[in-house]
């Protein structure tokens, strides 16, 4: 997941172009391709023999379109660009007429990120609703449909939130890391957020290299906790027969602290027993397995008033 390119001003959400063809000609010398947005919703159920890449973009900056766009286009590297509605056109944004351009194009894809893209976690549900529905009605009138790809703005969504949108998409996405498989819900699916400090060239190697840590269910299902919930009793099932289970690590950020998880593993059932509460605003937990030497991840985001 990539923002901005080369708007040095905003480096927790940029990546300077040359990082980025870096970035791109890793993926290509180790003989991966980019998945088509099409290609893999229609094809989201079918077991998957072939790792792929699939780039997303958000927030439909201008800076994407004036450097990124160009360089994707020479390559024909297919993408989705998330697209608020309400920024559009204003200063630092894209105009609907270069957003048309990319959804004219074979390659390029355009998401649904929401009206405002506010924080609508916080928002009630009349509000959350009336954004969504706004942001429907704006690209019916300047596309002629409503995307049917959809990116949780701040990957940040409640339970209400994920079964309203599993509801009217076809796809979601999150912000929290990690690599999609056939089992993960398709309303809840990880991205690996890059920028200049996560996108270090070592860094990226590596997330290439990843495989998806598969699970059946992850528990709680409601990701936005309040005093009640949080800590959240935190409960992960693998599947029947999988193996090296007893070689996961976690690490999770409660108490504002990034420390390994006193991780408990039952049979195939995983639970965590946090040290304390997590603070606002996101808390998360990252697991991986080595697997003789191949690397299993998967992560997860909670939203703390």
């Amino acid at each position: 997941m990539y923002h901005r390119f080369n708007e040095f001003k905003y480096p927790s959400t940029n990546i300077s172009m040359d990082v980025f063809k870096n970035h791109v000609n890793l993926i290509l010398d180790a003989n991966l391709s980019f998945y088509h947005p099409r290609k893999f919703e229609s094809e989201f159920d079918i077991p998957k023999k072939e790792k792929k890449i699939l780039l997303t973009i958000d927030d439909a900056f201008q800076s994407f379109y004036l450097n990124a766009w160009p360089y994707l286009k020479e390559k024909r590297i297919p993408f989705v660009l998330f697209v608020s509605t309400e920024p559009v056109g204003n200063k630092g944004y894209m105009t609907w007429e270069q957003i048309k351009e990319i959804d004219n194009s074979d390659f390029g894809v355009i998401g649904h990120h929401s009206h405002s893209h506010d924080y609508l976690i916080d928002k009630s549900q009349e509000q959350f609703l009336h954004d969504i529905k706004t942001s429907n009605q704006i690209f019916k009138k300047q596309l002629g449909y409503v995307p049917t790809l959809f990116s949780y703005p701040f990957g940040e969504y409640s339970k209400l939130m994920r079964d309203y949108i599993s509801q009217n998409f076809k796809i979601a996405f999150g912000q929290h890391s990690g690599i999609i498989d056939v089992n993960k819900n398709k309303f809840e699916l990880p991205r690996f957020p890059i920028n200049e400090k996560y996108g270090d060239i070592n860094r990226f190697k590596s997330i290439i290299n990843y495989y998806p840590l598969e699970y059946e269910i992850l528990e709680p299902e409601e990701k936005k906790l309040t005093k009640e919930n949080n800590p959240p009793k935190f409960k992960v099932k693998f599947f029947e027969g999988q193996k090296n289970l007893k070689n996961i690590n976690c690490y999770s950020n409660e108490g504002g602290e990034w420390m390994k998880s006193n991780i408990k593993l039952y049979d195939n059932e995983l639970t965590i027993k946090f040290r304390e509460p997590f603070l606002p605003r996101r808390g998360r937990i990252n697991c991986s397995l080595n697997e003789n030497g191949k690397w299993r991840w998967f992560g997860t985001q909670f939203i703390i008033r």
